[in-house]
């Protein structure tokens, strides 16, 4: 008999995120999203007069910024509702109302940067001289003065921002659709008990089972699942990409690539060499660690689904959310009392959604509210694996919390390249405190393990969606139609030749791409491979060095958005601009890879 999952209204409220602290009640978000679009008129009053001097102009930057952040949480209030319960109606119809209010702010908010930009040559860093309060926007207008170049006319930039909604549907049908539409076949374990399946069961749950039959069944039914979607999934992408093409050319960007780049404040020699290196580099070892896998396991041959696989298959610590609480606490205490304390206020006052129901969003991630708190969006299912998966959310938290105590909401926000560093900084430490009290070898094992599978994620698995997003930019570029078929062949020739003949590239494997909602979010998944990058650098630092590494850390993760992506990095200690970082990684996932051979 197929066990039964849960509907929202069902889940214990303990482990649900307390959304009142945002809205105390459903009326509250209702007057509060009314009274926002009333508000825009706060900042359109000074359509026209940007020009009339350095007061004025620093008025309105502070009104605007005050009406965007009203409206992130009255964004994130519904964003959040969606992603706990993506099936629900009236979650979509509100998510709905909050997209075309956001699609209306920009609509009418984007005079600003196009009349600031329209002043005479000058005129901006002389109210920068004249104005002391536009200090704290200093980083903003020269962001703007960045974007000059590529700005269009104002009406044009009115008329793009009013099809907000519209031009980012892709990623808002991929997600309905996933989380609402795409059902998956009950599957049968080896001892022939028949068990629910759904995306989130087999990312958290069935990919890692020790049980072969399990796991290959349900990536049987995994695959057939998505393949029933991936016509439509790659026209959505497809779109995305063209509109992305079709956006660079119009702004006069070389490629789409470098407009997203120029986003992130990212050369794109930084961005290659990530690509170049960590894919030849971290290959070899990576193929060992294969073959390793199959021997240890005694499988027949090594599946694309089996890369996940425990190698020690009778052993899988479980952990509850109590426990692995108190290890991630001790974990990061190295990091200081003002950090630990935010880290346990997340843990305790329901920061974080830990069900499992129909219709919430898949994977983990982390939204931090200016003004309120971050919320965390996790499935628990006691396993230890889940306490690194919290511990990196948490390094998003604790970084939100720091930077929003430190900087306006103009300046907290820090670069796509760099946000994924303080996340996974916190995983390597809170692996490293396990692996320090690790005194049975088995445990030492599974901890080294669950590290690679760190690496695993951000170095290979979202690093080659970075590469299939290189390439398939590339063909895009060039004319070439995005289709299903040419997204999953690009993607199975991308891991033969990561995998090199040593693990089974399959039809179901081809299909990875239809797993993430990365490739929405612009070039997000090669920043997972700079955020381990950089985390590991300052992770060893820490280990060697101490609190005067730690004080510096905490100091960038203060400063928010205040400094370029590579130099926050160079004020943790860590060069970018140059390959040295990422070889010194590849080589410590080697180191990890030689320990767990020579323990097997």
């Amino acid at each position: 008999m197929v066990k039964r999952r849960l509907s929202r209204s069902e889940v214990p409220e303990e482990l649900t995120w307390n959304l009142q602290d945002i809205f105390s009640t459903e009326e509250e978000w209702e007057a509060e999203l009314k009274s926002v679009s009333e508000a825009i008129s706060t900042v359109t009053q000074y359509r026209g007069r940007l020009g009339e001097g350095a007061r004025v102009f620093l008025a309105c930057l502070e009104a605007q910024e005050k009406l965007m952040e009203r409206y992130m949480r009255v964004a994130s209030y519904a964003s959040l509702k969606l992603s706990a319960d993506g099936t629900s109606q009236e979650n979509q119809v509100a998510s709905g109302r909050v997209s075309s209010l956001g699609a209306k702010i920009h609509a009418e908010l984007s005079f600003v940067r196009s009349e600031a930009l329209a002043l005479p040559e000058g005129t901006l860093e002389r109210y920068l001289a004249e104005e002391p309060g536009l200090s704290s926007f200093r980083r903003s207008i020269e962001r703007m003065l960045e974007e000059k170049p590529y700005t269009l006319h104002p009406e044009t930039e009115k008329a793009l921002a009013a099809l907000g909604e519209v031009l980012h549907a892709p990623s808002t049908i991929y997600a309905r659709s996933k989380a609402a539409d795409i059902s998956f076949d009950p599957v049968v374990d080896s001892k022939g008990e028949e068990l629910p399946m759904s995306f989130a069961m087999y990312e958290n749950s069935y990919e890692r089972s020790a049980d072969t039959v399990l796991r290959r069944n349900a990536f049987a039914s995994f695959t057939k699942g998505l393949k029933a979607y991936q016509n439509t999934w790659a026209a959505l992408w497809a779109t995305e990409v063209k509109r992305n093409v079709v956006m660079a050319k119009l702004r006069g960007f070389p490629s789409a690539t470098h407009m997203f780049l120029h986003a992130q404040e990212v050369p794109i020699e930084v961005y290659n060499n990530l690509h170049d290196i960590i894919l030849k580099e971290l290959a070899p070892h990576m193929r060992r660690y294969a073959q390793l896998r199959k021997k240890v396991l005694g499988l027949d041959k090594m599946l694309y689904c089996d890369i996940e696989a425990p190698l020690d298959p009778e052993y899988n610590p479980r952990t509850t959310y109590a426990e692995a609480s108190e290890i991630i606490l001790k974990g990061l205490s190295v990091l200081g009392p003002e950090y630990a304390r935010i880290i346990a206020d997340g843990l305790r006052n329901r920061w974080i959604d830990l069900a499992d129901n129909i219709g919430k969003s898949t994977g983990a991630f982390c939204n931090s509210i200016y003004g309120v708190h971050p919320y965390i969006l996790i499935t628990w299912t006691d396993s230890m694996r889940n306490t690194l998966t919290l511990a990196h959310e948490l390094g998003h938290a604790g970084h939100g919390v720091l930077s929003q105590r430190s900087q306006r909401l103009s300046n907290c926000r820090t670069s796509m390249f760099f946000v994924e560093a303080p996340s996974t900084i916190n995983e390597l430490l809170v692996g490293d405190y396990i692996l320090s009290g690790a005194t049975d070898v088995r445990m030492r094992r599974w901890v080294i393990m669950q590290l690679l599978t760190t690496y695993h994620h951000n170095f290979v698995r979202h690093l080659i969606e970075g590469e299939l997003q290189r390439r398939i930019y590339a063909l895009a570029e060039q004319g070439q139609p995005v289709t299903a078929a040419l997204l999953s062949k690009v993607q199975g020739e991308i891991l033969e030749e990561f995998w090199g003949g040593e693990v089974e590239i399959d039809d179901g494997a081809r299909l990875t791409w239809m797993r993430q909602p990365h490739y929405y979010m612009g070039l997000y998944p090669y920043t997972y491979s700079a955020g381990l990058t950089i985390g590991t650098a300052v992770a060893r630092a820490i280990r060697r060095e101490g609190a005067p590494v730690v004080k510096r850390w905490l100091e960038v993760l203060k400063a928010g958005g205040t400094k370029k992506p590579l130099e926050l990095a160079a004020m943790a200690g860590v060069d970018m601009s140059k390959p040295d970082p990422i070889r010194e990684a590849v080589a410590y996932v080697g180191s990890l890879v030689e320990e767990l051979t020579r323990n097997f």
